[in-house]
């Protein structure tokens, strides 16, 4: 039987303590290699549904209006449809080295979708509300040979968007849309309905019969553009799988553990940080409408939810953090968090006070990028919190503040307040631009 952390060979029932530097340190004193218990996403995610093949991975919410009953779907089915995900994407020509694009919004499609791309390719999560020649660049430049779609939908123009940009791409062989009708005369024209044509496919295993090695490209993610201009960042399994062990490890979350997921599957936060980590420890992920957290009815009801599905840990982004302080808390339990977390950008001082007042319990402020398959430091809940602080590197990894010369080369450390650049290494850390 796993023990607490299904990703960690060694941890039985309970999680080890991090106090000081010396702790990490004396854990760290076991090669990762020796701990990790998942070569790929796709094994991570089988150790997750092993905890309780039953329990459900997914609640779908359509509105996130508090009388609603949501769509579930348990990790037999979840694990069901990535296998089907990736046997139909194998059936179409896709193999290890081939690009598997997915324009969607918040649904379950995205996770079954993102993660059985992983396990037949290379899948390649897209905003669908860049604008279409943003999306046709980086489906270019990945070279997509299969795009996963919404189809129409009235008031998303993620649809009129395909139409646009799939004349532009040379290496494109199928779309399966999502929703919607698709006509025999679709079919002619390389459109497939996705829902329908898993059903035709295996879902108790890879028809494949792929065994992925740790350091296989698994994703493409483009970056927000916010520090520079937008890159593709290239993961391994092995980048992915790091970022499900190291912030479980840090943040203690129980098998079973649920999170309200309102963030997007295309943003490293989202697809890592929080479903990979929630579905490959047992636990129940939350979807928060297609929307997430950019609709309003969520955030006005999102102590109702927290009390609805008692999640262990409270994580969204700092605008959505501020927000949370004026909706309303009376008669909502809030005694299943043990803390609230965020990142993306810094957390005003004065919304992590607000939040500590509010559930009685820290707020954990976290740092990282794409370029490290998110989370590399984050505050410790073992460890005192200085709010304004972005904690410490997750076991495993490092962190400098550096000072270079002026072709870029390390001149040394930084002094107490000197400003400098910021230097990462780790098990997260991608191994280079596409």
């Amino acid at each position: 039987m796993a023990g607490v952390h299904p990703l960690d060979t060694l941890i039985g029932n309970e999680f080890s303590v991090f106090q000081s530097d010396a702790d990490v340190r004396a854990f760290e004193q076991t090669p990762y290699a020796d701990r990790i218990a998942a070569r790929s996403t796709y094994e991570a995610l089988q150790l997750g549904a092993a905890v309780d093949p039953d329990a459900p991975a997914i609640h779908f919410l359509r509105t996130g209006e508090l009388d609603e009953v949501p769509v579930t779907m348990s990790y037999r089915q979840f694990m069901g449809r990535v296998n089907q995900t990736a046997n139909l994407l194998h059936d179409l020509g896709v193999g290890p080295g081939d690009t598997v694009s997915l324009m969607l919004p918040l649904i379950p499609q995205n996770c079954f979708g993102l993660f059985g791309a992983e396990a037949a390719g290379i899948a390649n999560p897209v905003n669908p509300l860049l604008e279409a020649y943003q999306i046709a660049e980086i489906l270019k430049a990945v070279g997509t040979k299969v795009l996963v779609a919404l189809g129409p939908t009235p008031g998303v123009d993620i649809w009129e968007k395909v139409q646009r940009v799939r004349t532009e791409l040379p290496t494109l062989k199928a779309i399966l849309q999502v929703g919607g009708t698709v006509s025999a005369a679709d079919e002619r024209d390389g459109v497939h309905s996705f829902d329908a044509a898993l059903d035709r496919h295996p879902s108790d295993r890879l028809t494949s019969g792929r065994t992925i090695r740790p350091e296989e490209p698994c994703a493409y993610f483009h970056t927000g553009g916010t520090t520079g201009t937008p890159k593709l960042v290239r993961h391994t399994h092995a980048n992915q799988v790091y970022q499900a062990w190291g912030v479980r490890l840090v943040l203690k979350g129980r098998p079973g553990n649920p999170i309200l997921m309102g963030l997007p599957l295309y943003h490293v936060g989202g697809a890592l940080s929080q479903v990979l980590l929630t579905l490959s420890g047992g636990g129940a992920v939350v979807i928060l409408t297609p929307a997430g957290w950019r609709n309003p009815t969520v955030v006005r009801n999102v102590w109702r939810l927290v009390a609805e599905y008692r999640p262990q840990t409270f994580s969204a982004v700092p605008t959505v953090l501020a927000a949370s302080l004026s909706a309303p808390t009376e008669g909502c339990d809030l005694s299943s968090l043990t803390c609230s977390a965020g990142g993306g950008s810094a957390i005003p001082v004065e919304v992590c006070k607000g939040l500590q007042e509010l559930t009685r319990m820290p707020t954990l402020e976290v740092y990282g990028m794409t370029e490290t398959s998110s989370v590399h430091t984050l505050s410790y809940p073992d460890r005192p919190v200085r709010l304004g602080s972005v904690g410490h590197a997750l076991p495993y990894s490092r962190v400098r503040v550096v000072r270079l010369d002026e072709e870029g080369k390390l001149e040394r450390d930084c002094g107490v307040n000197e400003i400098g650049v910021v230097a990462m290494a780790g098990p997260g850390v991608f191994s280079g631009y596409l």
